[in-house]
């Protein structure tokens, strides 16, 4: 599984905490994670707005597997990337969240809250959230077990009617946002590495090229 971790301007400050926590749950696995979003205060400027772009370019193109974001409070953030066709995004407060998120709903992303309920021992909070979200075995199983089957028929409705709603092909979509906010979200360094490397989709790939030349 390949994860991005991707960060905004306002929690910045916090990625090296973050970046470190999901780096060390998730090395026994060997998931390569890639931190695409900003590093500190003084990196390539991001929004909650941007993220819900970069989310959802690398979850279709299939450059990534899961993203990880977040910002203030969280709630930007999810709201940002689940705007987006193929972007299934969760909010996460605590362990609980992930694990519920990762058996029921068994989405493509996870919102945190990085500056709300964000004190002494948050990192520790962040860790558990982690190991939930990635150290539970398979996805998708449900919870309690004898309610699998309908939250598993649920969650294929859900991304059905999504589907349904959102009836723009996907680059048609991209296009139809402000093209300054898309160049923006595609203009970091490490975000073009992780995106180029492994885009599986040739048509993505050639509209972002297009917008960065």
């Amino acid at each position: 599984m390949k994860i991005a971790l991707m960060m905004e301007n306002s929690q910045a400050a916090k990625n090296a905490t973050v970046l470190n926590e999901l780096q060390t749950v998730v090395k026994a696995n060997e998931y390569p994670v890639y931190n695409v979003g900003m590093s500190d205060e003084n990196d390539h400027h991001l929004t909650y707005i941007h993220l819900g772009i970069m989310a959802s370019i690398l979850l279709n193109s299939k450059a990534v597997d899961f993203v990880v974001t977040g910002c203030g409070t969280g709630q930007g953030a999810m709201m940002s990337l689940n705007i987006h066709p193929g972007v299934v995004c969760g909010y996460c407060l605590d362990p609980s969240d992930a694990f519920l998120f990762n058996q029921i709903n068994n989405g493509n992303a996870l919102s945190l809250a990085f500056a709300k309920g964000y004190g002494w021992g948050a990192e520790l909070n962040v860790r558990y959230i982690f190991e939930k979200a990635f150290l539970t075995g398979e996805r998708g199983q449900g919870y309690p077990i004898e309610r699998a089957e309908p939250q598993q028929r649920n969650a294929g409705i859900l991304n059905e009617v999504k589907a349904a709603v959102v009836k723009e092909n996907y680059l048609d979509s991209l296009r139809a946002i402000d093209q300054e906010l898309v160049k923006t979200a595609v203009s970091g360094e490490r975000f073009q590495q992780c995106f180029f490397e492994n885009c599986q989709d040739a048509e993505i790939e050639a509209y972002v090229r297009a917008l960065l030349n």
